[in-house]
């Protein structure tokens, strides 16, 4: 069974506020989250490159260890794919070894690599498990979420963890038809990502930028 990831991610917007800072991956997830929490785009970092965003989450939420990261969110929390996450699954070695305390992981798991046209990830066949790998690698909190109501539970769950947790979202590979596309690109995305934090930490990170 699969479900819509925008109604997903409209779900898990209403849970947060713009304390918490959300690291995400590229392709369609961008703009569907750009549009499924309008509030959040200032707290999240887009179109990181497969197999970085949970590694750059853990950074964050062990930079700032009194915020939650989203790697797709709590304090941190991080919005990773199926295909970003197997390109790196060491990083849930890492997971389950330092235990972040304030790490909220969620994978949409379309089985496919989408913003290359739709070739199947290794979940396709249904023998490989992502929620069971991170438990073997230590994050005891990781789960799979089938439907809509389950997925809901765990980001309930979730952000209100002390340990890292991940839930792997079975989502469908239909791209939210009619939605605003983000106009900024990377660079930009950077700046506006690390001015919101400076602002909500009450520090300067960068400083102006030199001209030669």
């Amino acid at each position: 069974m699969s479900y819509s990831r925008f109604e997903a991610m409209e779900l898990l917007g209403k849970r947060l506020t713009d304390d918490a800072l959300v690291i995400l991956s590229l392709g369609g997830a961008v703009d569907e989250w750009y549009n499924a929490a309008p509030h959040m785009r200032e707290a999240s970092l887009f179109q990181q490159q497969l197999g970085c965003v949970s590694g750059e989450a853990f950074g964050l939420a062990v930079g700032l260890p009194h915020r939650q990261a989203e790697g797709f969110a709590a304090d941190a929390s991080e919005l990773d794919t199926d295909g970003g996450l197997l390109f790196n699954l060491g990083i849930l070695a890492t997971l389950g070894n330092e235990q972040p305390e304030n790490l909220f992981i969620v994978v949409w798991d379309n089985e496919q690599y989408q913003s290359i046209g739709g070739p199947a990830t290794h979940t396709a066949k249904g023998r490989v498990d992502l929620a069971a790998i991170a438990r073997g690698a230590g994050v005891e909190k990781a789960f799979t979420a089938h439907t809509l109501e389950e997925f809901d539970a765990h980001c309930a769950a979730g952000l209100a963890a002390t340990e890292p947790y991940i839930v792997v979202a079975k989502t469908d590979g239909i791209l939210q038809p009619g939605i605003k596309r983000k106009h900024s690109d990377g660079r930009e995305d950077k700046y506006i990502f690390v001015r919101h934090v400076e602002k909500i930490e009450g520090i300067t990170i960068m400083g102006p930028s030199e001209h030669n």
